[in-house]
Order: structure tokens, then sequence, then C-alpha cells
């Protein structure tokens, strides 16, 4: 899955298979639908990185969105180690936090993550900055 993944366009075919998806189960009475991008399986790097930059338009539809990039692969692959490896899980905290945050930002209603209070203290910390908008964020 993770060796040859295969889309035209990651982002239109991915936001088309869960929407359809969502919607089929809400037609369906499911009375709580979520969507996930499903980040880190089955693409790319690129990919991952593009339906993160995307992610708005996945939220602007409705349904709830969770997205899950803790310790992920691709994290590691972004930030490797001095000899190029990728950094291992434990090693990928920032990414996590940077990425969760994102997510956030751009309208995911939950993150899965395994840094609980990290995660917390950076969507804390980022939340003000977001709601200030031509005030001295010291002074808001």
């Amino acid at each position: 899955m993770q060796d040859d993944p295969r889309y035209d366009d990651v982002v239109t075919e991915v936001r088309s298979f869960v929407l359809d998806r969502a919607r089929r189960a809400a037609d369906a009475g499911v009375e709580e639908v979520w969507v996930d991008p499903g980040i880190g399986f089955g693409k790319t790097v690129g990919q991952n990185l593009s339906l993160l930059r995307h992610l708005t338009e996945l939220a602007a539809e409705g349904f709830p969105v969770l997205v899950g990039t803790s310790r992920k692969s691709f994290l590691g692959r972004l930030a490797p180690l001095p000899d190029g490896r990728p950094s291992p899980p434990e090693d990928r905290l920032a990414g996590s936090l940077a990425t969760a945050t994102w997510a956030m930002l751009a309208g995911a209603t939950m993150v899965r993550v395994h840094d609980v209070a990290a995660t917390v203290q950076a969507a804390t910390l980022v939340g003000p900055m977001r709601l200030v908008e031509q005030t001295d964020p010291v002074s808001a």
C-alpha cells in the first residue's frame, strides 16, 4: 500500500471517496458520521501534504473531520536523521504537533495523537493567536 500509491489527483479522489461514503452512511440513518482523509495510508509524502493543505475544503462539506498524523512515517521522512534515514517515531513530536495544529486550524474537529498533553498545549497556544487580528497578542 505504501510502496506505489497511485492517484491522478489525491485531493479530489480522497475527498470524493470519503464524502460519498459519509453521505451514504447519513442517508442510511447513521446519526454520527465523521470523515478522515487517511493521512499516511497509501499515500506519498507529497500526497499527505496536499491533503493537509486542502483540509479546509473537506471540513467545509459539513461532516466533522478526524485527522491522524501523530508519529506517522511521512513526518520521519520530512525531518530525517543526519544520515538521511527517516527519524524514528519517538523523534517525531515536533512534526506531530505542527500537523495536528495545522489540521485544527484548517477545520479538523478531532485529531488523533500520541502526545496528548503536548498537543493540548500547542493548540492552547495557537488558539488565541488565531483570534487576535489587529491587536497586540501580549495585551489581548
